[in-house]
């Protein structure tokens, strides 16, 4: 594989005006497609094959929406103490209400809360709902306003009127003032290990570059369907920015300590390519199948969130093969700080010290360490015990609050405690029941379904936690009815989804006609409970993956285990941030959280394809170089000494800027699910990178000794050789100034 990517690098370097005018040309034909066709959904999320989603779709088709194009939002009156909305006084202010609601533009239509048919006036009389119907393309919050001004008559005389309900939310915020802050942290990051203006310059370029090809292609892909969640958009774009600026970074850092070994830029060009790139292709592999295999839980919308972000991380791969090689060849010796740049005309040549130094002397040097992360190296290999207990105690500790994770689809009545949706669906709710605006529906299909659905209504109403069954509702000449079925409780309560497994317990012994129990609130159970389940399937599929990926590019059996112990340490201690925060209100302040509630049942999910991903890379990168050291003839404790001095300074660089990309998120104070996720990968990074990867894996593998890079000969025969390391390019053509690594002249800047 390294010889191919260097080839590729060298051609792009080569050929830079044909890398520019295939990617330009690739722009504006996703371009071109995203502007004919780009649309976002806002379908509720649901599962295909699902009993709930089935019947839903079969209900929806018997009984259509009146008017498509248009939505529905409740107009919310309560009276203030003393008074009743059923007296004279109370009936003529909601009736007048109504009447200029229906006036307000955009308003199709406001259903009479009076209207004998169907009432909707609490049985005290302290509130009423009007029903309204609004076109879908509407502003919410100027239908509001209209509204709230149309209000004003009762509203002075002491009455609440709130608005209930939600519309289209419109495309999604992708780039608030927070996310903003966090590329130019990322930057700051960049500037400082590179020591080079136009070398940070040109990482975060290509990043960038790479990210508008990768949205465009998301949104391209968009036209081909019903559109796509807004969420899986955002997360794209948050995964693709990250792993953009730390894919150049790795090739760029190469880049320059072959320069810093006497390479001419050419032969750094294709040596870095061939080297990190092969780290960059094997960390980009493994993040794009975590991410796609989502789809072992079946759930159509987290198979969209998985391929789009595994979209923007292809695109970002494909941008550092091709585009950051062009890229190097122009920036030449800018790439390196302007003290190590050679004067104009002469020929750049490495350090004089270093090219003298035997091996032997390198790892004496290295022993002496180059600032602070050499003597952290040292300070781990000479107590590895200590080190491996201080870190597993502190992940210990910031995992504890994950044992209490709870999970939620969506928050009853909006996600924003302070809105008047939350304020009508909470006035409601109280006033008619917890269950009254996510009914459950009990679908009867067959010849004799009505007299079916009546004849069951007596059973239903008996069940444990049933407020209310509605008269039967029938589509004429389809064998098709309901009963819609009122819980004592709110829908993410855990009786309502003892509910709906008793209810359909119950329909099991029905005869006469097929009966489902769906529902926008069964839906949501079933939902659930299939991210609750696919969960622990797929952390089982992405660690087998782990063992495997890993035990092919370091042919080792100890690496693999070490890599997937530390994923599972660094997820634990995310969740368990995560679930302090947002779920127990610590710190809530800090990313903006209006309220305490029990995580997003896609957050974990996310987290876990995602953070598997990112803590294989920091393996890669950190560990290839150890091994690349031991396969050139140093036991193990000097090639980690070797190769943190190495890798360090790039793992600790992108873990700046991966966490500084995802902090943005995390405190934008948008979506709370895009921000718990922000915070978990955060979190997840960080400790990672600076507790796992360069603690725990360094001490552990000075533990097992030479036992660390073992395996079985029968194994070692069978694998396939990835050649991540770049031998067969050492046998090729050695590099330029073939002498000791001057890779530790970085960490000190670092």
């Amino acid at each position: 594989m390294s010889r191919l990517l260097s080839r590729i690098g060298a051609f792009s370097a080569g050929h830079r005006l044909v890398v520019a005018g295939a990617w330009f040309v690739l722009t504006v034909a996703l371009t071109v497609v995203t502007i004919s066709g780009a649309k976002f959904s806002d379908a509720p999320f649901s599962i295909s094959g699902a009993e709930s989603t089935t019947a839903l779709a079969t209900m929806e088709e018997a009984f259509p929406a009146a008017d498509p194009e248009a939505g529905e939002l409740m107009l919310v009156v309560e009276a203030p103490g003393g008074t009743s909305l059923t007296r004279p006084a109370g009936r003529e202010l909601v009736t007048d209400l109504v009447a200029r609601a229906s006036g307000v533009p955009d308003v199709k239509s406001a259903a009479d809360p009076y209207a004998e048919d169907r009432p909707y006036v609490s049985k005290d009389g302290s509130v009423a709902v009007s029903t309204l119907t609004v076109d879908l393309e509407a502003d919410q919050s100027v239908v509001e306003a209209d509204l709230r001004e149309a209000a004003t008559p009762l509203t002075d005389k002491g009455y609440r009127v709130e608005l209930g309900g939600t519309l289209d939310d419109g495309p999604p915020e992708i780039a608030g003032v927070t996310e903003i802050v966090g590329v130019v942290v990322a930057f700051v990051v960049l500037l400082l290990t590179f020591g080079s203006l136009a070398a940070a310059g040109a990482n975060m370029l290509t990043a960038l570059s790479g990210v508008v090809v990768g949205v465009l292609g998301i949104l391209a892909w968009s036209s081909a369907g019903e559109g796509i969640q807004s969420t899986t958009l955002i997360i794209a774009v948050m995964l693709g920015l990250a792993v953009g600026i730390d894919y150049a970074l790795l090739i760029l850092s190469r880049f320059r300590d072959e320069l810093r070994r006497g390479a001419d830029v050419d032969s750094a060009v294709a040596r870095a390519a061939g080297t990190a790139g092969t780290s960059v292709v094997v960390a980009g592999t493994t993040v794009v199948i975590a991410l796609t295999g989502l789809a072992i839980v079946r759930i159509a919308f987290i198979t969209e969130m998985g391929i789009g972000a595994a979209l923007a991380v292809v695109v970002a791969v494909a941008a550092s093969l091709t585009v950051v090689p062009a890229v190097l060849k122009t920036l030449g010796h800018k790439a390196l700080p302007r003290k190590e740049r050679p004067a104009r005309g002469a020929v750049y040549e490495a350090p004089v010290a270093a090219a003298a130094e035997a091996p032997a002397a390198e790892v004496a040097g290295s022993r002496r360490g180059p600032g602070l992360l050499g003597r952290w190296a040292q300070l781990v290999v000479d107590r590895p015990v200590l080190t491996m207990l201080g870190s597993t105690v502190v992940v210990a500790l910031l995992a504890v609050p994950a044992l209490s994770l709870r999970t939620e689809l969506d928050p009853p009545g909006g996600p924003d405690p302070a809105s008047s949706q939350r304020a009508a669906y909470t006035t409601v709710s109280d006033a008619f029941g917890a269950g009254e605006q996510n009914p459950l529906v009990v679908l009867f299909e067959g010849p004799d379904a009505a007299d079916t659905a009546a004849g069951t209504a007596k059973r239903i109403t008996a069940l444990n936690g049933v407020a209310d069954v509605s008269p039967v509702q029938r589509a004429e000449d389809t064998g098709i009815a309901f009963l819609a079925v009122t819980s004592d409780h709110g829908p993410t309560d855990a009786r309502t989804n003892d509910l709906v497994n008793s209810l359909r317990t119950a329909m099991d012994e029905v005869s006469g006609a097929e009966v489902s129990v769906t529902g926008q609130t069964a839906v949501d159970v079933d939902v659930n409970e299939a991210l609750s389940s696919g969960l622990i399937i797929y952390l089982i599929a992405v660690v087998g993956l782990s063992l495997l990926l890993l035990t092919l590019v370091f042919r080792s059996v100890m690496v693999p285990l070490l890599a997937t112990a530390g994923f599972l340490m660094s997820l634990a201690a995310s969740l368990g941030v995560t679930v302090a925060v947002f779920q127990w209100g610590w710190a809530g302040p800090l990313v903006s959280l209006d309220e305490a509630r029990p995580l997003a049942s896609l957050t974990p999910l996310i987290v876990v394809g995602v953070l598997f991903g990112l803590a294989m890379d920091y393996q890669v990168f950190l560990v290839a170089r150890m091994h690349e050291a031991h396969r050139n003839g140093l036991p193990t404790r000097a090639a980690i000494v070797r190769g943190f001095g190495q890798a360090s300074p790039v793992v600790v660089a992108a873990a700046a800027i991966m966490a500084s990309v995802f902090a943005g998120f995390a405190f934008s104070g948008g979506d709370q699910m895009v921000a718990s996720i922000g915070l978990a990968l955060t979190v997840g990074v960080l400790v990672d990178a600076l507790v796992v990867r360069m603690l725990l894996v360094p001490a552990a593998l000075r533990l097992l000794g030479e036992a660390s890079w073992w395996i079985p000969r029968g194994l070692d025969r069978v694998l396939p050789d990835l050649d991540t390391e770049g031998a067969s390019l050492d046998r090729e053509v050695p590099p330029a100034g073939d002498g000791p690594h001057q890779e530790l002249a970085d960490p000190a800047r670092v």
